[in-house]
């Protein structure tokens, strides 16, 4: 698969960050779960996140760091979603799509990349402390510790 002219790519990422973040896609979803169930649960993750954020942001406000987060992700390399496919703001459906076409490794690097990049944006608009606040309800999913997360009781 080749890259198209007006096609956003998500790359993997190689900070300590976002290796918590793909260990944890890899733990919920299952060692060796293939790209439609890596595909479901950064789907999952996705909506958990509009569920914590939208009393806060708004539907549209979400949508529109979600929208950033794709284009952010996407400038810097090579994977795979096409804009094209992904027509409509927080459209969960083409994204889940577009990650189940991968390969299962190349599923899990693109959904980490892309919730890192949200997470980063998140934390550069309103500070790293508030975005865990704000997040915690979607990390506490996740094994372990993810950036910034204070998992003291």
């Amino acid at each position: 698969m080749g890259l198209h002219k007006n096609s956003v790519a998500i790359i993997p990422m190689h900070s300590e960050e976002g290796s918590s973040i793909e260990a944890a896609l890899v733990h919920r979803a299952g060692e060796g779960a293939d790209s439609t169930r890596v595909a479901d649960v950064v789907v999952s993750v996705w909506q958990d996140i509009g569920t914590a954020l939208k009393p806060i942001l708004g539907e549209q406000g979400v949508a529109a760091l979600y929208e950033r987060s794709l284009h952010r992700a996407g400038a810097a390399a090579t994977g795979l979603v096409a804009p094209e496919k992904i027509q409509r703001p927080m459209d969960l459906v083409a994204l889940r799509a577009v990650l189940a076409q991968q390969s299962s490794a190349q599923a899990v690097a693109m959904g980490s990349a892309l919730l890192q990049t949200f997470h980063d944006l998140l934390a550069t608009l309103v500070g790293p402390l508030l975005t865990e606040r704000l997040l915690r309800s979607v990390w506490t999913e996740f094994p372990g510790s993810l950036p910034g997360q204070d998992t003291s009781p």
